[in-house]
């Protein structure tokens, strides 16, 4: 793997066989032979890809807390109509005192 550190290019050394074993262990993953050594080219990638991103000048640059600075399209917030109260309590099920009853859920 190579990866690109302003004009200077790393190899990004494959993840070893040990490497690979503890890993798998913290994340309690039971590999054959095979699945590590698709892992160990799997993360070997994502490492040289996470070393291409901090090899990226970023001075200056706000952060941002969406890659969509856009906004949101939000309708105007406004009063559209009045609710009668007296209308949905009557088709309630059950009420009391002007509130509304419901069963019980929590023990």
């Amino acid at each position: 793997m190579v990866a690109c550190n302003g004009s200077t290019l790393h190899r990004i050394p494959l993840l070893n066989a040990e490497e690979i074993e503890k890993v798998a262990h913290l994340a309690r993953l039971g590999l054959n032979r095979e699945e590590r050594e698709a892992y160990a080219l799997d993360l070997s990638r994502i490492l040289d890809l996470v070393s291409q991103m901090n090899a990226v000048a970023t001075d200056g640059v706000e952060p941002m807390t969406h890659p969509d600075e856009a906004g949101l399209r939000l309708r105007p917030d406004g009063v559209s109509g009045e609710i009668d109260r007296d209308r949905l309590l009557a088709i309630a099920p059950k009420t009391r005192d002007g509130l509304y009853l419901v069963p019980k859920v929590i023990e």
